[in-house]
């Protein structure tokens, strides 16, 4: 059986070594050592020195809303995991949707400025499978508006735009460090704030409003990161440079397969960004297309994914007569294709096989 990702797992000594530390100390939580080993780690790697890790990715997104203490409308893509949509209601913000770039699939500066009014906050973009936005166009919108820019960089890991790490734009950046995520910490997620002042609500936040022994001065509720989560990430971030790479390899032999076909668009990569090789999306003329293709590869063990599926202003609980064209057409019509380190080259000859006979 081939999925659409295989979570990497370090080697088990190596995690055991961490594990055993976690028993000696008896310190499983709290902003235990392991925890503040990986933060230091990653703000050296980020370069930046509000990093914040949390118990997931979605609940970064609401801590962030949070501390940035937004306020009503904020303008987001469809075309993302639900977690993006689903934070903003969650937290009593009303996400207003702007349409995507046909070919970046992220957040078309060109459609927000006609959405802001008096009620909007904050810009909400994602960088849609690693691939940085127009990080550019949208600072400038939202530093003539006075907008908050909150990133969602869920898939973004160890991405760099123009030389500087993805997650120092903005006024926060979120990361996820889901087990389906080229870092991770099993489940988890980290904020990145640009001032230290929205970084120290941030703290209290998350840790149930307690700013020391028996002092509370805030409402919060609590979703720190673990030892044992801490622990994972430690073990990955030495071995990111080998994952990355190995991907990579992965990556270019779909690119190699399929850029010279008529029948499959592959997503154009923002030319001022680097590239984690996080997915491997492929968008077909047709759903027919696509199905036609999913179920084949279904048959023969192979299971490919429609990411991101249905367009989310489809969504059952919200009350949005937008249209977005180019969302809702993508949605339909985009399948990811299986990519991790391990993928054998054997096995994915297959999966481009079957994808080409198919369409």
């Amino acid at each position: 059986m081939i999925n659409v990702t295989k979570t990497y797992l370090p080697d088990k000594e190596k995690y055991k070594h961490y594990v055993d530390r976690i028993y000696r100390s008896g310190w499983l939580t709290n902003n235990g050592q392991l925890l503040q080993e990986l933060t230091e780690k990653l703000s050296s790697y980020f370069e930046a020195p509000y990093v914040l890790p949390v118990s997931n990715g979605t609940l970064a997104l609401q801590i962030a809303f949070k501390a940035l203490e937004l306020k009503n409308q904020v303008i987001t893509t469809p075309f993302s995991f639900v977690a993006t949509t689903s934070s903003l209601v969650w937290e009593g913000l009303t996400p207003v949707f702007a349409d995507i770039e046909p070919d970046t699939f992220c957040l078309n500066p060109n459609n927000i400025e006609a959405l802001i009014t008096p009620d909007t906050s904050a810009i909400l973009p994602v960088h849609v499978f690693g691939n940085s936005c127009d990080i550019d166009a949208i600072q400038a919108i939202a530093e003539q508006n006075q907008l908050k820019i909150i990133y969602d960089a869920a898939h973004a890991f160890a991405v760099k735009y123009n030389n500087k790490s993805i997650v120092t734009y903005g006024d926060a950046s979120i990361l996820s460090f889901h087990s389906t995520k080229i870092f991770h910490t099993i489940e988890g997620g980290a904020i990145i704030f640009k001032d230290k002042e929205a970084f120290e609500r941030a703290k209290l936040l998350i840790n149930f409003g307690i700013a020391g022994y028996d002092t509370i001065t805030s409402l919060g509720i609590n979703c720190k990161m673990n030892e044992f989560q801490a622990a994972m990430g430690l073990c990955m971030y030495d071995e990111m440079e080998a994952i990355i790479a190995s991907r990579q390899n992965v990556y270019q032999r779909y690119v190699d397969a399929f850029k010279n076909s008529s029948q499959i668009q592959l997503q154009k990569n923002n030319r001022h960004s680097t590239h984690n090789f996080a997915y491997f999306p492929i968008v077909f003329k047709t759903e027919e297309n696509l199905l036609r293709v999913k179920e084949v590869l279904a048959e023969n063990k192979i299971f490919a994914r429609r990411y991101f599926y249905p367009s989310l202003e489809s969504l059952p609980y919200l009350k949005t007569l937008q249209k977005v064209p180019f969302s809702s057409s993508l949605s339909k019509r985009i399948l990811c294709l299986p990519i991790y380190e391990s993928l054998d080259v054997k096995d994915q000859e297959l999966i481009i096989h079957l994808v080409e006979s198919n369409l």
